[in-house]
Formats: C-alpha cells, sequence, structure tokens
C-alpha cells in the first residue's frame, strides 16, 4: 500500500519549500516532490531581489507587502546566512514614472527614505531621478534558502503526471508509482499541466540574471528597469524577468547577458566587471509579474 502523507507539496522553488517548512513546523507529515530537484526552475536562476510592492495602496499591494514582511521576518530568524539585508533603493525608470513615485509615496507603509539623486550618487548610482530606500530589503540566496527550508522535510524525485480526487483523498500518479495524501499543494511555477488554472491569470515570465565578479563597492541593492546586487562577497548579481514573449524554457545566451549590461551601464559603474555565470530560467506570476498562492475553489 502506498504511504499517505498529511500534505504533499508538488514543486521545490521558494514557493514550495516555503510552504513544506510552514507545515513542517507546524508538525504535519508532509512530503515534498519535484521532477528535476530542489529550486530547479525560476528559483534556482533568480537574482531573489526581496523588496515590497509600491503603488497606490492597493489590495493586491497590501497583500504582497504582508508576504515581504513574513519572508524577511523568516528569512533574518532562521535562514541569515542566507540573507544579505542591503537595504533596496527603487528608481522610476523616467520623468514619467517619477510623477507616480510622488503618489505612492503616500502609500508606503513599509519603512522607507526617500533618497534623492546626490545621495544616489554616494552610492555609486547613477540616475536623474530621486527614489525611495527601504533599508529592511535585501538579497536572498534562493536555492540555499530552499534547501535548508527542506532540510528536515522528506523529499522524493518524481515527475507527477496526474493527479485524482476520490473519497477526501488526493492520488498522485507517475509513470509507475502513486502517492496519496490528505492534502495537497501544487507549486509548479509556471506551468499548470495537472489542473486547468487558466481563469485565475498565471503566466510565465522569463527571466535571466548574470552573477559578475567585481570590486565596484556598491552597498546598497537597487531596481530601476533592472536589478543590481549591492556588492556581496566581490560579486554583483544583475537581473531582470520581465519578459513575456518567451513561451517555453531556452537556453541562456549572449544576448541576454548584453542587454543586462547595458541597462546596468547606465546606473553604476560596470568596468572592472568580469562574467561568472549567466542563469535564466521561466517563473510564474500573475498579470504584473507578482506570484500569487491560495486555495483552488473549484477546479471543475
Amino acid at each position: 500500500m502506498p504511504k499517505t502523507y498529511d500534505a504533499v507539496v508538488v514543486g521545490s522553488g521558494v514557493a514550495g519549500c516555503f510552504a513544506a517548512w510552514e507545515l513542517n513546523r507546524r508538525g504535519v507529515r508532509v512530503l515534498v516532490v519535484d521532477k528535476d530537484g530542489v529550486a530547479s526552475g525560476g528559483s534556482g536562476a533568480a537574482g531573489a531581489f526581496v523588496s515590497p510592492k509600491i503603488g497606490l495602496g492597493s489590495p493586491l499591494q497590501k497583500l504582497t507587502n504582508e508576504a515581504y514582511r513574513y519572508a524577511i521576518c523568516v528569512y533574518n530568524e532562521h535562514f541569515k546566512e542566507h540573507f544579505h539585508q542591503t537595504g533596496v533603493v527603487r528608481i522610476p525608470k523616467d520623468a514619467q514614472d517619477a510623477q507616480k513615485f510622488l503618489r505612492y509615496k503616500k502609500h508606503n507603509y513599509i519603512p522607507f527614505e526617500s533618497i534623492d539623486t546626490s545621495t544616489l550618487l554616494s552610492h555609486g548610482i547613477n540616475s536623474t531621478e530621486s527614489g525611495f530606500l527601504f533599508p529592511d530589503a535585501g538579497v536572498c540566496d534562493a536555492k540555499n534558502i530552499c534547501k535548508s527550508m527542506i532540510a528536515e522535510v522528506e523529499f522524493l524525485h518524481m515527475h507527477v503526471r496526474s493527479i485524482l480526487y476520490k473519497n477526501g483523498i488526493w492520488h498522485l500518479f507517475d509513470n509507475t508509482n502513486k502517492l496519496t495524501a490528505a492534502k495537497l499543494i501544487l507549486a509548479t511555477g509556471y506551468s499548470s499541466e495537472l489542473v486547468d488554472l487558466r481563469y485565475m491569470g498565471i503566466r510565465g515570465t522569463w527571466g535571466s540574471r548574470a552573477d559578475f565578479s567585481t570590486d565596484l563597492a556598491l552597498k546598497v541593492t537597487l531596481h530601476k528597469n533592472i536589478s543590481i546586487s549591492a556588492n556581496i562577497s566581490d560579486t554583483i548579481r544583475i537581473g531582470a524577468t520581465h519578459e513575456k514573449s518567451v513561451k517555453t524554457p531556452i537556453p541562456c545566451n549572449k544576448k541576454e547577458l548584453f542587454l543586462l549590461l547595458q541597462r546596468a551601464k547606465e546606473l553604476c559603474d560596470i568596468s572592472n566587471f568580469e562574467l561568472k555565470k549567466i542563469y535564466c530560467a521561466m517563473r510564474s506570476g500573475s498579470h504584473d509579474f507578482f506570484p500569487l498562492a491560495g486555495e483552488v475553489v473549484d477546479v471543475t
């Protein structure tokens, strides 16, 4: 007879590992399964820039920032070796976007400081527009956090091909094996092959990141139309995840690297950057790029 779990989590990216970690600490008997390995998709390639959502105080902004504060708290308390609280500077894309920032300011209930162009320049950041500095934000090593989160959780390499809900129990199948669980959490990223989730507006967002060795003393992380990390152990990460035209994962290429460097060059001195590694992957998000989690009410 197959072993029955209280909960099975399908997918071991940040969302799946976070869910499994939270369930495990509450005494739930949980199993994590993944077809490729821990943080093998978007989470493994992400720059993992952790900062709040800015906007006009929408319900989505409030929900996202509740999650942000929860994540910051968990990272600092349990995974501090993989989280770097560098602070994150948010800079408008252009003069038109700067006008929006003026309206956003009163909705920044996450602690922040206004930061002008001269102060930005003292940090080694070139900008014609002022921005916001969120001092509690930072950068995490997503892959190592995922591994740490499920270090005490049972893990199984398994490509779940189909699921069946029968008599109050979930049944999960690959080509030869079967699992059963009272609860099922799908954390499969942009892929929704197990259930039809078109109504939820989940989409794939292609992202690329490059790590560079450098002695540039960039002490804060910044985000404009790309994200550039502070210098951590002589390495700066540059990433962008706003490409929707890519429908399926493709090999990384130098074109993405060139675009990242061209954008970074406008913001800081990249003259002594030496490429270490390029990452690229697809992650899931809602229509405005933010991932969401919640209960599926009625798939049928």
